[in-house]
């Protein structure tokens, strides 16, 4: 489901978005070319949370573990043809963890998710900027992917969605095996850190 809005983030939303941008850069020293794109995307274009503003936009995403934080859910794309992570376009949300937390609910079919917050406030777990192919009349574009770290809440069954050849929980321990993305691993990494650091 999509909720577009005419184009044009405010200067408020512009603001609170470069302020998570900033805030992310101190917590996670190092990534400074990934995420000078996506802060130079919201600086020059005011449609940037919209799917149509080219050469890219930016989306969200989620990494969702299970309830006991074993195991990690992902969905096998159709158009994109590999396992990923669940998430999706933005369509004007300037709350990106907002946004997170409705794609997971749309593509996995589970409604209660913990999101991960630091400080109280809905941690940035990680950022990536990568290319989409050409897909019938979609061009080539950018995703400035922004992504959030949920825990599933316990009793829930997780049901693939129309985008998805299917949706399945693997085991930690086959990371690895399950993801070749290094952007993916590194975001799975950073996951496990944040879950490690908080059960002690």
């Amino acid at each position: 489901m999509t909720r577009p809005r005419a184009p044009g983030i405010t200067q408020g939303e512009r603001a609170a978005l470069l302020e998570l941008l900033e805030r992310y850069q101190c917590r996670w020293p190092g990534e400074e070319a990934a995420v000078g794109r996506v802060v130079d995307l919201t600086r020059s274009h005011a449609d940037c949370l919209l799917r149509t503003c080219l050469p890219g936009h930016i989306t969200a995403a989620a990494w969702i573990v299970s309830p006991d934080g074993g195991s990690f859910l992902l969905t096998h794309h159709k158009k994109l043809g590999r396992w990923l992570q669940l998430g999706g376009h933005v369509d004007g949300e300037p709350l990106i963890h907002a946004a997170a937390l409705r794609e997971a609910q749309e593509e996995s079919g589970m409604e209660h998710f913990i999101l991960f917050h630091e400080d109280a406030r809905p941690l940035l777990v990680d950022v990536d900027v990568h290319v989409i192919p050409a897909h019938g009349n979609e061009p080539r574009h950018e995703h400035h992917d922004l992504r959030y770290l949920l825990v599933a809440a316990p009793g829930q069954t997780a049901r693939a969605s129309h985008e998805a050849h299917e949706l399945r929980w693997f085991p930690r321990a086959r990371l690895a095996e399950a993801v070749g993305d290094e952007s993916v691993q590194r975001l799975a990494r950073k996951a496990w850190r944040l879950l490690d650091a908080a059960a002690d």
